[in-house]
């Protein structure tokens, strides 16, 4: 692959264009990240605060009352931003080559992966290790059941449910239920009655 381009291979990923994540730069951005991640997951349960300032330190940006349970895996950490009064229960993957913006009260089951890289289909750029990523958006009150996964380029809807094993291939709209591989809509939730 031709490579006429003189942006850094960072500016190129966060473009969401087609870039080289061997870089030196991206390589220094990941390991600072899992080093972070590392601390965070080893720190014990009842030391809140420092728990707190790690994921404030790793993550783009954390709201107020938002808990994640460890292990927690990134890439880069500084393309997550979460909303207040959110929950991730153990074991979230959240793959940030792209940003992945995840409003307020969301819940998150154990294990759910959020991956926005993508790879060429052509075998070429693919050996090449050629790779690009799209954006992840969760909006608010959302609810991914555990094991969920959500592909490069989807967003959820508000108050949306999905249910447990979910593969969520394209966007979803707000107030539904969808479940299955690849997700579909299953039914749609009214308004609360409460």
């Amino acid at each position: 692959m031709a490579d006429v381009d003189d942006r850094s291979m960072r500016e190129r990923m966060l473009a969401g264009d087609l870039y080289l994540a061997d870089d030196p730069e991206l390589t220094e951005h990941c390991l600072r990240a899992m080093d972070l991640a590392d601390a965070f997951n080893t720190t014990p349960a009842r030391d809140r605060r420092e728990r707190r300032r790690l994921l404030t330190e790793l993550l783009g940006a954390i709201g107020e009352g938002t808990e994640i349970r460890p292990p927690l895996r990134v890439d880069y950490g500084g393309n997550i931003r979460i909303g207040a009064r959110s929950f991730a229960n153990f074991g979230l993957t959240a793959l940030d080559v792209a940003p992945i913006t995840i409003g307020d009260d969301v819940q998150i089951g154990p294990n759910v992966q959020l991956l926005t890289p993508t790879h060429p289909i052509e075998p070429g750029p693919r050996r090449d290790k050629w790779e690009a990523a799209r954006p992840i958006t969760i909006a608010d009150n959302v609810w991914l059941g555990g094991g969920v996964i959500v592909l490069a380029g989807v967003t959820i809807g508000e108050n949306t449910v999905v249910g447990a094993g979910a593969v969520v291939t394209r966007d979803l709209p707000a107030n539904v239920v969808a479940v299955g591989s690849p997700a579909r809509v299953i039914r749609t939730i009214g308004p609360d009655t409460a």
